[in-house]
This record gives C-alpha cells, sequence and structure tokens, in this order.
C-alpha cells in the first residue's frame, strides 16, 4: 500500500477547487442589517445571486475532475 489513490495533480486540483467553494463562500456572505424592520436590496445584488454561485459550482466542478482523473503513465 505505499501507492497513494491520487496524484500529486489531483492533490492540487483538489486543493485548487476547496479554495474556489471558500471564496464563493466568502463572496456569498454580508448583506444582513442591523435593524430587522429595514430591508436591505444589497441582499440581492450580482455577486452574491449569479457570481458566489457560479465559483461554488466551479469548485464543486473541479473537485469532482480532481477526484475521476485517471493518472497518465509517468505520474505518480
Amino acid at each position: 500500500m505505499d501507492k497513494m489513490p491520487l496524484s500529486r495533480r489531483s492533490i492540487r486540483l483538489l486543493l485548487a477547487g476547496l479554495i474556489a467553494m471558500a471564496v464563493g463562500y466568502i463572496l456569498l456572505a454580508g448583506g444582513g442589517v442591523k435593524d430587522p424592520d429595514t430591508f436591505n436590496y444589497a441582499m440581492f445584488d450580482f455577486r452574491r445571486l449569479v457570481a458566489a454561485p457560479v465559483v461554488i459550482v466551479a469548485g464543486i466542478a473541479v473537485i469532482i475532475v480532481a477526484i475521476m482523473r485517471k493518472p497518465k503513465g509517468g505520474e505518480e
């Protein structure tokens, strides 16, 4: 059992996907108000409705590729 199930490149892709997901969740955060009686339109901006979910889904796609890809002949 001296072989890793994932190659170095796959592990790097896995870490890149995790970082992308973390960035997506950071983009999703915010938009709250202190007074619950006031409505904050900043909750429905482009960053939270479009950019953050796209970044999160891209991170998930990179993770899936990292796990599913088959290493090439010389790759460990």
